[in-house]
């Protein structure tokens, strides 16, 4: 045979000349020989039959480290995705959201010894325990806001704002008080409460669940006027966390109003109306953002107001002039079924009554 015979690693040794000097620029190491892609069988390989003479090296075989690295991506994210799987299935996640609490409510007549005082408003604040009460919603005033374990102080003051405007709207607010528009006062509440508070004001029922004077503070306009815009209140608001997932508020307030017959001309007859109101207010981050309450309990004394006065739709004050004589609430039947419907009354002291000089 002619051509070069000499091999692609070198001239052997004791050749002379070194070889062809086209392969001096070649070296063939042993890294080079591990990347070829074609690798030659050995002889007792190449004997078996239909055997080629090389076979083909993978990429994977000559990126080891590299297939390795590969692998171990694929498995940190094929358990990264099984985490998040596992966590939105999560079989003792909760599957619907949390409801609201319905409202509990309590409402207690006070009645009088005697007759009720009349007179201007402005003596008859003068002359009762009211006269250093703030005017309107100046008494409902707002306690520093301290962050809790689980909330922000900007989330304990939109709890103890939203609160604060709760109460003004449902005690102050001239339309609510004359059983007039209650709709900015709906739109407060929290969107589960909002069929028991319906269900409140167009048929209400003293069980305590369904009295419209739990939620509110209204007089009936066929009976009872305000002598005056001026309501004297006095009180205080404090918040808690109550879990990791709610915040609480407490409000105890005292709101004391003129009030007199509605087709009297001027005031000279007017008296005066207290409703004392203890309600608890919750909030969940839901409602913290979207600008609602809970309200979760309402506990009521109002009076002077006849002991057989049903004050489940109104409450229903005895005007200047007027007495309770021999009122008595009525009877309670301990042998019905079903939810006992107790009335509950009580007695309004001397001296929460205006006490006027004597001409």
């Amino acid at each position: 045979m002619t051509g070069r015979g000499n091999p692609p690693e070198g001239t052997p040794e004791g050749v002379p000349g070194g070889g062809d000097d086209e392969y001096r620029s070649v070296v063939f190491d042993e890294s080079f020989v591990r990347a070829a892609r074609l690798q030659e069988f050995s002889a007792q390989e190449r004997m078996g039959e239909h055997a080629k003479a090389v076979r083909s090296r993978h990429a994977w075989a000559r990126a080891g480290a590299s297939r390795q690295a590969v692998v171990l991506v694929l498995l940190i994210a094929l358990a990264f995705a099984v985490a998040v799987y596992m966590g939105v299935r999560h079989p003792y996640q909760d599957s619907q959201p949390q409801t609201a609490e319905p409202l509990r409510s309590s409402v207690v007549p006070l009645a009088p010894r005697g007759e009720v005082p009349g007179g201007e408003p402005a003596a008859l604040f003068e002359n009762s325990p009211a006269s250093s009460f703030a005017i309107g919603a100046e008494g409902v005033t707002l306690p520093g806001a301290r962050r809790t374990h689980s909330f922000s102080e900007s989330q304990v003051m939109a709890a103890l704002t939203t609160a604060k405007e709760y109460l003004v709207k449902s005690a102050l607010d001239p339309d609510v008080l004359t059983g007039g528009e209650v709709r900015p006062l709906r739109l407060l509440l929290d969107p589960d409460q909002l069929d028991q508070f319906d269900r409140s004001l167009e048929h209400p029922v003293d069980d305590g669940r369904y009295a419209a004077t739990g939620w509110l503070t209204r007089f009936n306009p066929a009976e009872v006027a305000l002598a005056g815009p001026a309501v004297r209140v006095h009180g205080t608001l404090t918040a808690i966390e109550r879990n990791a997932a709610t915040l609480e508020v407490t409000a105890d307030h005292t709101f004391v109003y003129a009030v007199r017959r509605p087709h009297e001309g001027g005031t000279d007859h007017a008296s005066l109306f207290t409703v004392r109101r203890e309600t608890r207010f919750r909030f969940d981050r839901v409602d913290l953002r979207d600008h609602h309450l809970e309200l979760v309990q309402s506990s009521v004394l109002a009076g002077p107001q006849a002991c057989a006065a049903n004050a489940a739709g109104y409450l229903r004050p005895l005007l200047a002039g007027q007495s309770t004589k021999d009122d008595a609430p009525p009877g309670t039947n301990p042998y019905g079924i079903g939810r006992p419907k107790a009335s509950l009354c009580g007695v309004l002291s001397t001296s929460a009554l205006p006490h006027l000089p004597r001409s």
